[in-house]
């Protein structure tokens, strides 16, 4: 897994290659944190944010990536596959953020799926269990 430090220098990169339009009214940027962030209705720690687009009345619109979660999801990839790895989370959460402005709702409708489908799972695999 790259240091931290490589880390940002890589999710840098991977933003010089975006285009200019992509940051129209990003006011907050793009942050990498250091922490793991587990989705608040995760079961056993299974379900972790590797990266969150956040539009908010008072804080603005910024992109959020988490260091800590990459590091626990894929820190045994090597450094390339690990940058094709937080080009798909930022590209992601760029769509968030482009639909957004475009009053779209396409990409949040999928993750709202995709919740959908890890609730199915985790409960089956609860009644499995019993």
């Amino acid at each position: 897994m790259a240091a931290y430090e490589e880390f940002i220098d890589m999710v840098d990169e991977i933003l010089l290659d975006l285009p200019e339009e992509f940051f129209r009214d990003l006011n907050g940027g793009v942050n990498v944190k250091e922490e793991c962030r587990i989705h608040p209705e995760a079961i056993d720690d299974s379900l972790i944010i590797l990266g969150e687009y956040h539009c908010d009345r008072y804080l603005g619109k910024f992109i959020n990536i988490y260091y800590g979660s990459f590091e626990r999801v894929y820190g045994f990839l090597k450094k390339e596959e690990l940058k094709k790895q937080i080009r798909k989370t930022v590209l992601h959460e760029f769509r968030h953020h482009l639909e957004t402005l475009a009053g779209e709702k396409g990409l949040a409708v999928e993750d709202a799926m995709r919740l959908s489908d890890y609730r199915k799972t985790q409960a089956h695999w609860k009644k499995v269990e019993k």
